[in-house]
C-alpha cells in the first residue's frame, strides 16, 4: 500500500486479509441478499446472475477489485433506497439490472461455472441441458 489514506481506510475481513472499508461495507450489506431474493425470486429476471455475482464476490480467488465492483452490485439490490423503487411494477427492477449487468461487463469474466452452478443450486433452478 503506497499511501496513508489507502491503509487508514481499510479493515482487516474474515480471511485475515486487509480491504477497502467501502468493499467490507458492501459486503455487509450483501448478506441480506439471499432473504430479500427468496421473497421476490419469482419476479426478478436476472435472479441467477445476481446470486452468481454475489457468489464470484465471496470467492477468495476473486481478486480485489472484481469484488468490489460485484459487491457493490449486489449490495445496490439489497439496499431498499433505489433510483427506482422495487414495488413500480414493470420498472422496478430495471435500475438494479442495469447495475448488475454493468457490473458484469466490467468484471464478468469473474464469474465462474462453479458460481453460476452454486446460484441455480439456490434458487432451485435445473442445470441447463448440454445440446451437443
Amino acid at each position: 500500500m503506497s499511501d496513508a489514506a489507502e491503509v487508514i481506510n481499510t479493515v482487516l475481513n474474515e480471511d485475515g486479509r486487509y480491504i477497502p472499508k467501502s468493499i467490507e461495507r458492501d459486503e455487509r450489506t450483501s448478506r441480506g441478499l439471499i432473504p430479500k431474493l427468496m421473497r421476490m425470486v419469482g419476479r426478478i429476471p436476472f435472479a441467477d446472475d445476481l446470486v452468481a455475482a454475489w457468489f464470484a464476490a465471496r470467492d477468495p480467488h476473486t481478486p480485489t477489485r472484481a469484488k468490489a465492483v460485484l459487491f457493490a452490485a449486489v449490495a445496490y439490490f439489497v439496499t431498499p433506497m433505489d433510483l427506482l423503487p422495487d414495488f413500480i411494477t414493470g420498472l422496478g427492477f430495471t435500475d438494479d439490472a442495469t447495475v448488475l449487468a454493468t457490473a458484469l461487463g466490467l468484471v464478468g469474466m469473474h464469474v465462474k461455472e462453479t458460481h453460476r452452478a452454486a446460484a441455480r443450486r439456490i434458487l432451485r433452478v435445473p442445470e441447463p441441458v448440454n445440446e451437443d
